[in-house]
């Protein structure tokens, strides 16, 4: 992979944060600070997994029942977002080791995926001409 080079001018307590987040996490800043960025960015054109594509364009095919059933079940499990908001707290107060950083991604990922599966069912329910007006009040709630 290339890299490029950038000069930033960051305020000290910030400086501060990410050398104390760095040295936690046995990182140089600069990797703190590039971790933390690429954090921030988001990779909405990245291109979707195959499985997640296919398990989209499979949607068309559904029954709405089975469209319902997703458009419900679709989330991250309470035990899962529970320690993703733990991990997530802690990342700010002291930083997260790599393996904890890993464990972050692969919860994000996994909401990630279950928030799109959910909301494209909903479309299709919307397409069909369903009220899904009760799903969005869920998400709401």
């Amino acid at each position: 992979m290339t890299t490029d080079s950038i000069t930033v001018r960051v305020p000290h307590p910030l400086y501060e944060r990410l050398e104390e987040r760095a040295k936690l996490t046995q990182r140089s800043v600069e990797e703190e600070l590039v971790e933390a960025l690429a954090e921030t960015v988001s990779l909405a054109d990245a291109p979707l997994p195959v499985e997640v594509e296919d398990l989209i364009d499979s949607l068309d095919a559904m029954p709405d029942d089975a469209l319902w059933q997703l458009a419900h079940a679709s989330r991250l499990s309470p035990a899962a977002a529970t320690h993703l908001e733990e991990l997530n707290l802690k990342r700010q107060r002291e930083g997260l080791t790599r393996d904890e950083q890993r464990m972050v991604e692969a919860l994000i990922h996994q909401y990630e995926r279950a928030m799109l599966v959910r909301a494209e069912a909903m479309a299709r329910l919307k397409e069909r001409g369903q009220d899904i007006t009760p799903l969005l009040n869920s998400t709401l709630a």
